[in-house]
């Protein structure tokens, strides 16, 4: 899962051309790296299939009319990934914190990274390397 990001197209498009930003770009990168099912979490539309069709806001979690995570659990229902076993969460810590409540034991590789230029970091890490931490441990990339 990554987030959504703040630079957007000005137009309708699918969410996985909507966000055009460099950390969502990086955040994108390292996901497909990993593989799996790719899902993004929006503030205002929750979770998102790349190529879910939304149209562009300006919102961002933890802001009032943000997705909250009843809604969240609901969309991983009626997506069929609330069961999933495993869960990569390619975010900060406010949508983090959100796709944790719905999978608990989502990994977090980004969490302690500090700001968005040790993020990258980790992130191109991520891109070069696949997931950089042992599959039993929630630790993080040094």
């Amino acid at each position: 899962m990554i987030p959504c990001g703040g630079a957007k197209l000005g137009h309708a498009a699918p969410a996985g051309e909507m966000y055009t930003g460099s950390y969502h770009r990086a955040c994108r990168r390292a996901a497909d790296r990993i593989g799996g099912h790719l899902l993004i979490l929006s503030a205002r539309y929750g979770l998102l299939t790349p190529s879910t069709w939304i149209e562009p806001y300006e919102l961002r979690m933890g802001q009032p009319g943000a997705v909250d995570v009843a809604t969240l659990r609901t969309q991983a229902r009626a997506l069929n990934v609330d069961q999933a076993d495993a869960v990569v969460v390619l975010a900060g810590r406010r949508y983090a914190d959100a796709a944790t409540a719905v999978w608990p034991h989502a990994r977090r590789p980004l969490d302690g990274a500090g700001g968005i230029g040790y993020q990258l970091a980790r992130l191109a890490s991520l891109t070069r390397t696949g997931l950089p931490y042992d599959e039993d441990q929630r630790s993080t990339i040094q």
